[in-house]
């Protein structure tokens, strides 16, 4: 008598029992494996002919059990297809050039949904550096993004990056910080990179993963269908990281309310001054803008938006002459800057970014007039509740930036 094993869950996985090995699973390369637990069936050979002709007896139940699996299947193949495979439309040489890795742009013109990556291109551009970004979708070696290649030399890790960039080209925002204020500076890193991170990964993947997932630019038939994918396995990752972290313990309302402790403090610290340390910038501000950003032009509605374009103004208007300053192909609509619950949020059409590629922002201050779109001088000035308002006045530039300054925007 011949037998067959099989492997019965309560999910539905294929796995491969011809192999001594633990089924490899995961996306750009990961080498994850995980475990996978059952129980392993058993049953005589001669008797499948029986059961499979009793779960599909009839024709039609059988025509339609293999249309849909014939389907799941190419489905499967091309999502297989879209997200393990590296698309690279051509290969770039890092000698003397640093390519930035990172993840693709959204469609509602903000350069990242990634305070990382957000934070690390704005620092390149801080410090006036050349880049070349690169949006191949692909992860470091430690299964990070952002990454940089320089010289054939390749280095994850925010932080590192700044190091080796330092060491390397000799750049830095930090000299005129004295030792304390550079401690200082690493502990409002700290909290905002490992702690704030996490409420507003959550607001964004989680409790408005709706909104995010509109964001999200994948191109291809099936773009819908990845895009739900993506932000369902993206919500997994963060509530388990929340939950190992920490705070993923934590109710909804408590979650918020760590997070509005954090933005308040945030607050407090920059108070009147142009910059989190002083009237000079400090690598510390591209760390505080890359995820306030996300807070400000990200999530409409949510309450660390009305948070941070209501009482907390002075956070919106930072986050405003970074952008004015350091982005002047990013556009944005601040006719009503301080929050309003009775404007629909959503009804506004995004302007998408334009991709610079080469980006140097000596040469792109230079151009930066030639690029504004007519709609950028109608913006109305407003006020807080304070009486600030957030006019040029408010939102004041160094003497760099007079050729960003466009006739009646705010």
């Amino acid at each position: 008598m011949y037998w067959v094993a099989g492997f019965a869950s309560s999910r539905s996985f294929v796995v491969d029992l011809g192999r001594n090995q633990s089924p490899c699973f995961g996306l750009c390369g990961s080498d994850e494996r995980h475990l996978f637990y059952g129980y392993i069936v058993a049953v005589p050979a001669q008797d499948i002919g029986g059961i499979m002709s009793g779960l599909v007896s009839d024709s039609w139940w059988r025509k339609t059990l293999y249309i849909t699996g014939g389907a799941l299947l190419a489905a499967a193949a091309y999502l297989l297809h879209e997200l393990l495979s590296i698309r690279k439309e051509q290969q770039l040489d890092s000698k003397d050039a640093i390519i930035l890795h990172q993840f693709s742009r959204p469609k509602n013109g903000v350069p990242s949904l990634s305070p990382f990556c957000l934070k690390m291109e704005t620092y390149l551009r801080m410090v006036d550096l050349p880049y070349q970004n690169y949006f191949d979708g692909s992860l470091s070696s430690q299964g990070k993004m952002p990454w940089v290649e320089y010289n054939y030399e390749q280095v994850c890790g925010n932080e590192f990056i700044i190091d080796f960039l330092e060491e390397k080209l000799g750049v830095s925002l930090n000299k005129s910080l004295s030792a304390q204020e550079q401690a200082v500076a690493r502990a409002i890193t700290t909290m905002v990179e490992e702690h704030l991170y996490w409420t507003i990964a959550y607001c964004q993947w989680v409790d408005n993963v709706q909104e995010t997932q509109r964001m999200l630019d994948l191109p291809g038939p099936l773009s819908d269908l990845l895009k739900w994918i993506l932000c369902q396995l993206t919500g997994g990752i963060v509530k388990r990281e929340m939950y190992c972290h920490g705070i993923g313990c934590f109710t909804n309302e408590e979650v918020y309310s760590l997070m509005e402790k954090d933005m308040r403090t945030l607050a407090t610290l920059l108070g009147d001054k142009k910059y989190i340390m002083g009237p000079k910038l400090s690598s510390v501000d591209a760390t505080v803008f890359g995820h306030l950003a996300q807070a400000m032009w990200t999530l409409p509605g949510t309450r660390p938006e009305q948070l941070i374009k209501g009482e907390l103004i002075n956070l919106a208007m930072y986050c405003e002459r970074i952008r004015r300053k350091f982005w002047p192909e990013w556009f944005v609509d601040l006719e009503d800057f301080c929050y309003d619950s009775d404007i629909d949020t959503s009804s506004g059409t995004p302007t998408c970014m334009l991709d610079l590629g080469l980006f140097s922002r000596t040469d792109t201050l230079e151009d930066s007039d030639l690029s504004l779109p007519s709609h950028s001088n109608t913006h109305s000035q407003d006020s807080d509740h304070s009486g600030r308002s957030l006019s040029d006045s408010d939102i004041e530039a160094d003497g760099s930036d007079v050729e960003q300054q466009v006739k009646g925007e705010i």
